[in-house]
């Protein structure tokens, strides 16, 4: 059976062709928040097989096939790739609705011109296509200039020596690719185990012997100041909220010695607010050397212990928490205005109640200094898709500029999901087409165009210089 996938998929009137097909469609990538593997695109990976390419660290897929039944020997255990593949076939008949079908039938149709529906019949055909591509044709680089990518910022721990991406800025590519900075590990001081670890690392990386805050937070300094020097424009959280920030000093002193010296743990208000004060300080950081800061706020992660035992992090195990967000998100961002220290800014939620919250309190912060500086990001993880993406553009055009909007980010982990980029701009161009056909927006096709393209593109570009 041919695929729905035609040129016009999800453009459903001619105004919204038009503004897709002359103003956005050939437009390049900038990705700036994605999971994707520096060391990969370094020594330019040629895959094995498209199971590999596409079901391996894919989270999203785990957990649809498992609710379809799918036992986890065929999901992240030891079956061969060809029997996980074809249990990915037979599952994605049954992802009707899911975003997940839109998206698997793009990336079989880009780059491997597949116009044929994915299911159990057709598993076999379509699985050793895809490998004579990505064994002949389509590595690592090719994907990405396949889809026009210009610029990409991985997301990177503090530590990391950064090697794959020098390697990369001193080859010959059509692509530049710059880590992001993700203090998370080091912030974490609920694993306390594991937060030592971190703490040692950094000691290590940074030849310093940490026994104290200044001494913590200037060895993470200069970390900052290793990234910036690679390239580094963006720094980013994961957070599930941002914690009250209470910026006395010896309170804080005196929670971070404790953890230092290996002592019984302080309760979380404590830790919290240990937290708090270490973001503060990170922020005026970022703010001295322009970079833009991320916030990805409100997911409650690994649920299930039985798969985090059995596989890991990342296990396609969390979910959308319910916390409160705006109170402390707000005094922290006061906290910095206050001090003139509060730079460009993304924010990003989780759970979809908190969309006007998280739009409206950007709102609250913007100075006039630079268009967007202070906004809410794209609609993110479980609101990637075309109810959430067009209830995210909606709520942003009714709570601020989406004309000043930076756009569209996978957040993935496969080299497969940029086109997530182009179904993002064909609902984009679809909701503002429509606008104009019901006649609630003037038939200024240039202007609005123009309008299109930089929410696609040239926005982004222009905030990360």
């Amino acid at each position: 059976m041919q695929t729905f996938i035609t040129e016009n998929f999800l453009l459903q009137t001619g105004t919204a062709r038009k503004l897709y097909f002359d103003f956005v469609q050939q437009l390049p990538i900038i990705d700036y928040h994605n999971h994707l593997s520096p060391e990969e695109i370094a020594i330019n990976k040629k895959f094995s097989t498209i199971t590999e390419a596409w079901l391996k660290g894919d989270h999203y897929k785990w957990r649809a096939m498992r609710a379809n039944g799918i036992e986890e020997k065929f999901i992240t255990g030891d079956a061969d790739d060809y029997s996980k593949f074809k249990a990915w076939a037979e599952t994605v008949p049954y992802t009707m609705r899911n975003p997940l079908y839109h998206w698997t039938h793009l990336e079989l149709k880009h780059p491997f011109n597949i116009n044929e529906l994915l299911n159990e019949d057709s598993a076999e055909n379509i699985y050793h296509q895809c490998n004579e591509l990505l064994q002949t044709k389509y590595n690592v680089q090719e994907i990405l200039n396949y889809h026009k990518v210009e610029l990409l910022c991985t997301t990177d721990n503090p530590t990391d020596d950064l090697q794959y991406h020098t390697q990369i800025a001193h080859n010959n590519v059509e692509f530049k690719v710059v880590p992001t900075f993700r203090p998370d590990a080091l912030i974490n001081f609920f694993d306390k185990e594991e937060w030592l670890n971190q703490l040692q690392l950094l000691s290590a990386t940074t030849n310093s012997h940490i026994t104290d805050l200044d001494a913590f937070l200037s060895a993470i300094g200069s970390r900052i100041e290793y990234f910036h020097t690679k390239g580094c424009c963006l720094s980013d959280h994961g957070l599930e909220y941002i914690p009250f920030l209470d910026n006395k000093a010896k309170k804080i002193e005196n929670i971070f010695q404790k953890l230092v010296s290996k002592k019984k743990l302080p309760d979380d208000d404590k830790l919290q607010s240990l937290k708090a004060f270490i973001l503060f300080e990170l922020c005026k950081m970022y703010y001295a050397k322009g970079w833009t800061q991320q916030f990805h706020l409100g997911a409650m992660r690994n649920n299930n212990s039985r798969l985090l035992k059995l596989i890991g992090k990342d296990a396609g195990t969390d979910s959308i928490g319910d916390f409160k967000q705006a109170a402390t998100l707000s005094v922290f961002l006061n906290a910095l205005e206050d001090k003139n220290k509060l730079g460009k800014t993304i924010l990003y939620n989780l759970n979809p109640a908190d969309n006007e919250i998280f739009a409206t309190l950007a709102g609250n912060f913007n100075d006039g200094s630079f268009p967007g500086k202070i906004q809410w990001g794209s609609a993110w993880w479980f609101l990637d898709q075309k109810d959430g993406i067009e209830k995210q553009l909606n709520t942003l055009s009714n709570m601020s500029l989406l004309s000043r909007f930076a756009g569209m980010v996978t957040d993935s982990r496969s080299f497969l999901s940029f086109v997530r980029h182009d179904y993002f701009r064909r609902i984009l161009c679809n909701l503002v087409g429509g606008d104009v056909e019901k006649g609630e927006l003037p038939n200024d096709i240039n202007w609005l165009g123009k309008m299109l393209a930089d929410i696609a593109y040239y926005n982004a570009k222009k905030l990360f210089n």
